[in-house]
């Protein structure tokens, strides 16, 4: 029988855990397979696991900081050069957070409007406008906190519909292979620097478990150690398993990418499936762009040490958000968002170097902040 002390550990860390999933799942289920189809192809798979790996790479920082230099901060013995990065870091977190806000509307925009094709731009930009400018006049009038709530119904209704996709797509697959035999896409015909500039470009759609690290309010360092680690493992292993059995679908997917083209797919399954797939959508990515204009909203402040209020910080992120809706696409969105969330952790890994002692282990950092300095400069959106 498990010891009470420890139920309410495992429940603790659920909670803690839900946090980031729910962020890394809103940043690019649902447009990791059009992306993925138009530049890798057959070898989507193996792709979606290099992807994960810089990710978690990635993610072995962020513990590292929350584990190494949160201490530091918080002690007298803090370098002048820590500090400096460690602000400079949550400063370009902002626009980060503003371009994610966009990229999550624009999303929810395109599956809701999936009906009316491809060709829907115009429509699409006054919808996103509309649902920024909404969320910008809750949050000024009344704040944003009491949707948060959303978060635990987003990410369970998430998973639940990612594995009733993942079973259609399997018995789909299942079926060709015992009838006229599985058919994999044809491999673009693309260069293998423009591939992995399309590759750096989709680093958006494994982001969140940094979120991990700004829970120090909730959970204790163990704690967000713990829940940062098991998000990615867990999305890296559902993420890997629906684009094995997406990839043989990858072939429905001619021409241009296109950032509702998971709604396709669902379609060849099922004629019922795209309608949960819609649901998710909109209530997945509503809530995470809750929760990055909070989280936005809260890093304007603390970065301004409090001399912008936080009712100028939304209007300050609709206005960004609106911008960016307004000069950007979808899968452009995203492009920028995996560049601006790469210079973030580029400069997480400068401040996890400032307090290393150890050579190989400050090596390594400073090779990862190169690959994510070099997604900055060169991510490409796809299509």
């Amino acid at each position: 029988m498990k010891h009470p002390e420890g139920k309410r550990e495992s429940a603790k860390l659920f909670r803690a855990t839900a946090t980031p999933l729910s962020s890394i799942f809103g940043s690019g289920f649902l447009v990791i397979v059009p992306i993925l189809a138009g530049v890798a192809g057959p070898y989507s798979l193996p792709a979606m696991a290099g992807i994960s790996l810089l990710a978690y790479a990635v993610g072995s920082v962020i513990r590292y900081n929350i584990a190494n230099v949160e201490p530091v901060l918080e002690s007298n013995k803090i370098l002048r050069k820590t500090l400096v990065l460690d602000r400079l870091s949550d400063i370009a977190l902002i626009p980060a957070y503003v371009i994610s806000v966009c990229l999550y509307i624009k999303i929810l925009s395109s599956f809701l409007l999936s009906g009316l094709g491809p060709g829907a731009v115009l429509e699409e930009r006054i919808l996103t406008s509309t649902i920024v400018c909404a969320i910008s006049v809750i949050g000024v009038t009344k704040g944003l906190k009491g949707l948060q709530k959303l978060e635990n119904w987003a990410i369970w209704s998430t998973m639940a519909i990612i594995i009733l996709m993942i079973a259609g797509f399997l018995f789909h697959d299942v079926r060709l292979f015992f009838g006229s035999g599985l058919h994999l896409p044809v491999f673009p015909r693309t260069g293998l620097l423009h591939a992995l500039a399309v590759l750096g470009g989709t680093l958006i759609c494994v982001q969140g478990f940094e979120t991990s690290r700004y829970l120090g309010e909730e959970y204790n360092a163990s704690m967000r150690i713990k829940s940062c680690r098991l998000s990615q493992i867990i999305a890296a292993a559902v993420y890997i398993v629906f684009i094995a059995v997406a990839t043989p679908l990858m072939s429905f997917l001619t021409g241009p990418a296109r950032d509702d083209a998971l709604i396709v797919l669902a379609a060849k399954v099922s004629v019922i499936l795209p309608l949960p797939l819609i649901a998710a959508a909109v209530l997945s990515q509503f809530s995470a762009a809750v929760a990055d204009t909070l989280g936005g909203e809260g890093n304007i402040v603390e970065a301004s040490r409090e001399r912008i209020s936080h009712r100028i910080a939304y209007v300050a992120i609709g206005i960004g958000a609106f911008v960016i809706t307004w000069s950007a696409s979808t899968l452009q969105t995203v492009a920028l968002a995996s560049r601006a969330f790469a210079f973030y952790y580029s400069l997480q890994c400068f401040v996890a170097v400032s307090v290393s002692r150890k050579i190989p282990e400050k090596t390594g950092m400073i090779i990862l902040a190169i690959i994510l300095l070099a997604i900055t400069v060169f991510a490409t959106p796809a299509g």
